[in-house]
């Protein structure tokens, strides 16, 4: 199967809620670490307003916009397929594939999580799939998805990771005559000539309608379930062998099922939700959105790339907005570390809040501590006004210890100087810096 070849090709270029109930059925933790870093879990509902939302970007989703594979060599690939309507009474995410039977009139759709932190533990999505499309001739190869993946270095990358949760063809490709869902986990594969090292599972029968696409990566194993019933079981050396990214996109595979005219095809998902390093049942998972949603929870991302972290037990997720995050009282925007970048010397900034792993804090042992276990630091240990305020390799220097005051100043004993918000500025990306504590609104902060 060349499914994913031109997909492949493409990157290598270029927890109130749970109740007891829960707890009595047992969470299995894959391989448990005794590391400090926590493992994380991401829930996201697609609550967005439009495709151009910036909360979009912040949260670290990418809408593909640039040409290439996978399907049909020519098309196009456009962030302005990609919506947010509200489906069935939910809202959701929308991926809108077309074509006219030419190329230059064929149009796919694609977003995904791009930072790669996502290895073992549970992958959950709700999926609305379509065996006709919304308008127009039915009769296209179409594929509808939702994988995880890495870029292929070269041919036969013995570290390449791929697993296809779901791959729907309504009207079947690849050798299939009918309506056939794939499951496959990938070892690596050559491009020219074709060669591909892969196992997968698949069920001949259409899936039209809102399913659970559900699997497990844990202990060498890979378990791929549909609607809580479990479809396949991959592992040995298909088990992944390094991070990856989340994806969903609708493509066409080929023009040879188009029939003339337009035809326009529809792609929903309801949610997405990992749980990194924790397996769950399907009925535990659930139980997890549903905790989210009851607590008003949209979206929640801590999940560390740190795959020596230690797995947590789902618990009562946080209501949105609570959590480690240090909001300045002035603007009401958090600490951030800038596009994830967690390295020694990276500057922090300000930005607008979101639950997200790059405005998590925790204090520990008078350090402010990042979610890859850095220190915010004073550049240097220095003590003059101006010295910019950074993340550094946690030494116990007293330049990392910080205080939050009841007054609400993030005060550094060393220096005796607060936390500032540079220049007064209120924008995104106001960097910060050490200065005399006076009592200004910039230098005012809060835990939320």
């Amino acid at each position: 199967m060349k499914r994913s070849l031109l997909r492949r090709t493409v990157l290598a270029a270029g927890a109130v809620a749970v109740t007891a109930a829960l707890t009595a059925v047992g969470i299995v933790a894959a391989q448990p670490s005794s590391a400090a870093v926590a493992c994380g879990v991401l829930f996201d509902d697609f609550t967005y307003g439009s495709n151009a939302d910036p909360a979009l970007a912040q949260r670290g989703w990418h809408l593909r916009g640039n040409q290439g594979g996978p399907g049909v060599p020519g098309a196009t690939w456009s962030a302005g397929n990609i919506s947010f309507p509200t489906v069935d009474g939910q809202k959701v995410a929308r991926l809108q594939a077309s074509t006219n039977g030419t190329a230059a009139g064929t149009s796919h759709a694609e977003f995904s999580l791009s930072d790669r932190r996502f290895f073992e533990g549970t992958y959950f999505a709700r999926i609305k799939f379509a065996d006709t499309p919304v308008s127009g001739a039915d009769g296209d190869i179409v594929n509808q998805t939702f994988y995880t993946i890495s870029p292929l270095r070269y041919a036969f990358d013995p570290i390449y990771s791929e697993l296809d949760f779901s791959e729907y063809l309504p009207n079947g490709g690849w050798g299939e005559s009918g309506p056939t869902n794939f499951q496959t986990s990938w070892y690596t594969y050559q491009a020219d000539p074709w060669v591909q090292d892969r196992q997968y599972s698949k069920q001949n029968r259409s899936i039209a309608g809102w399913r659970d696409v559900m699997a497990t990566v844990a202990n060498g194993e890979i378990k791929y379930y549909i609607d809580g019933q479990l479809v396949g079981t991959h592992g040995g050396k298909f088990y992944p062998r390094q991070n990856m990214s989340i994806d969903f996109n609708q493509w066409f595979i080929d023009l040879t099922g188009h029939s003339g005219g337009t035809s326009v095809w529809h792609q929903h998902v309801d949610y997405v939700f990992h749980a990194k390093k924790q397996v769950l049942s399907p009925a535990q998972a659930t139980a997890q959105v549903n905790a989210f949603r009851s607590a008003g929870t949209t979206h929640t991302d801590n999940v560390t790339g740190d795959n020596g972290c230690t797995p947590g037990t789902p618990g009562n997720p946080p209501p949105a907005g609570s959590g480690n995050r240090l909001i300045s009282n002035w603007n009401g925007k958090c600490i951030d570390v800038p596009n994830w970048n967690y390295a020694p010397g990276q500057r922090l900034h300000v930005w607008d809040c979101l639950d997200i792993t790059s405005q998590a804090f925790e204090f520990v042992g008078g350090t402010l501590r990042s979610q890859n276990n850095l220190c915010m630091d004073v550049a240097g240990a220095a003590t003059a006004d101006g010295t910019p305020i950074q993340l550094a390799t946690c030494n116990g220097h007293q330049a990392q210890q910080f205080v939050l005051s009841a007054a609400g100043d993030l005060v550094n004993p060393m220096a005796n100087k607060c936390v500032d918000i540079a220049e007064w500025n209120g924008n995104n990306g106001a960097l910060l810096h050490l200065w005399t504590c006076v009592g200004g609104a910039n230098q005012k902060w809060r835990r939320g």
